[in-house]
């Protein structure tokens, strides 16, 4: 009869897991480093040319189609259907974005690829959700009071002569009945709509962002981090051109109005880019695009109405010079701490990355 070795008898249990909270972040780290190994690379090493051709090609020639319409009926922005073609244009980069990632170029994990996973690090995805929000909420109304100082166009905060004429439009649109509200009660309603308005407008943002910023700006980024977020904003820009040389934003219809409208999509969109690779999300990137076209609608009423009136006003905007410039700085400072290059791998934070900021 064997007796059972007495090292056998009594063995040790196994050391109990450490569950610290250090100790879990670390094993998250580690799990994300192992998707992010399998899903690489997410930043291609070279420019995939080709799929940002036909991404391109799809997308330009998806936005003239859709506003077709609106050229050939000779009605342009009057068209009773723009409300509906314009919403509907900015899901062409989504197609683009679609067709590539599917049948030209497709990556080892689309979602990753494209930014909309994974969410953690979850602070700092919201917190650049947050970001986003606040900064592209208030350029429009800062803009317009930079454009006051200037003398481009006049803010009326006292009287709300701009609120007064929507509420008077009104009026005249009911029959000359009259419209039992205040204009200070419109100023609230406005505000407090802000938050609502920009979720809803975010849906139709998302048709773009997944294109410009979720899958564009990424495959561009072998260029080096200044030439893509500069080369994506040219090529947004002048993807607007259906919609602007019909008068959309600048009231201009040549070549003038393309440019400008090329100037504010690469100075937005270097913002903009910069919070999708900062986040490692193209999340930011949606809800800053959807803030924008809310707030830049919105705080139109508290121009002065006869600035509402002048074309020349957009001048005064965020979509001309005092909006230029206000986004100037924002790149300046961007630049000169140095945030512009910090670019965390998908799920990692910088620390965790290991990685030197990237040129």
């Amino acid at each position: 009869m064997t007796v059972p070795a007495a090292s056998h008898v009594n063995a040790a249990p196994p050391p109990a897991p450490d569950l610290s909270p250090a100790s879990r972040r670390i094993a998250a780290a580690d799990r994300q480093r192992a998707k992010n190994a399998a899903a690489a690379p997410i930043i291609p090493t070279s420019v995939p040319w080709l799929a940002v051709g036909v991404f391109v090609v799809i997308a330009f020639v998806g936005a003239w189609l859709v506003a077709l319409p609106l050229w050939t009926s000779g009605e342009g922005l009057a068209h009773p259907l723009f409300g509906l073609l314009a919403p509907a244009m900015m899901f062409t980069p989504a197609l683009a974005t679609l067709v590539v990632v599917l049948c030209v170029r497709r990556p080892a994990n689309i979602p990753r690829s494209l930014g909309l996973s994974p969410i953690r690090p979850a602070g700092r995805t919201w917190l650049f959700i947050a970001l986003a929000f606040v900064f592209f909420t208030a350029l429009p109304f800062l803009a317009m009071l930079l454009g006051h100082a200037m003398g481009v166009i006049r803010v009326d905060l006292v009287g709300l002569s701009g609120v007064q004429a929507v509420i008077d439009a009104l009026n005249e649109s009911a029959g000359g009945q009259t419209v039992p509200i205040d204009a200070s009660v419109v100023v609230v309603m406005t505000l407090v709509s802000l938050p609502f308005l920009t979720a809803l407008n975010s849906v139709a943002a998302f048709g773009e962002e997944i294109g410009w910023r979720g899958w564009l700006l990424p495959a561009l980024r072998p260029l080096g981090t200044v030439w893509a977020l500069l080369a994506s904003g040219v090529i947004w820009g002048l993807w607007h051109a259906p919609l602007i040389l019909l008068g959309y934003n600048y009231q201009r219809t040549d070549l003038l109005g393309v440019l400008a409208m090329v100037a504010f999509c690469v100075l937005t969109g270097v913002v903009i880019g910069w919070m999708r690779l900062r986040s490692a999300s193209v999340w930011p990137a949606v809800i800053a695009h959807g803030a924008i076209n809310t707030a830049t609608s919105q705080f139109l009423i508290f121009a002065d109405a006869d600035s509402l009136a002048d074309g020349a006003g957009v001048w005064g905007s965020v979509l001309g010079w005092p909006g230029w410039i206000l986004l100037a700085v924002a790149i300046v400072v961007l630049v000169v701490t140095r945030q512009l290059w910090k670019q965390p791998e998908p799920g990692l934070t910088l620390a965790e990355s290991r990685v030197r900021p990237v040129e």
